[in-house]
């Protein structure tokens, strides 16, 4: 092998390596730009979670007040039926 195609070799050696070397530049900016889409769809569904959670505690509480509501509702009608059943009970 003469001293020229040994430098040739080594050259295109060395062009193979810095392509390779671009390559792996470039697979780690896109696996960076890929995490850093993950870290703002985490970040968002963080936010999402949050205004579910009050959201969810607010619909909680409401339907607690409607089950109070309708509690005090059905005795309200059990004594009104109480009542409409000893006036007529009385009448006859």
């Amino acid at each position: 092998m003469t001293d020229q195609s040994a430098i040739d070799l080594a050259v295109k050696r060395l062009a193979l390596a810095l392509d390779g070397l671009d390559a792996a530049v470039e697979r780690r900016r896109e696996a960076d730009r890929n995490e850093e889409g993950l870290a703002s769809q985490l970040h968002a569904q963080g936010v999402d979670r949050t205004r579910l959670a009050a959201a969810l505690d607010g619909e909680t509480a409401r339907s607690r007040r409607l089950e109070a509501t309708n509690r005090e509702i059905a005795q309200r009608l059990d004594t009104a039926i109480a009542s409409i059943q000893s006036v007529l009970d009385g009448n006859e």
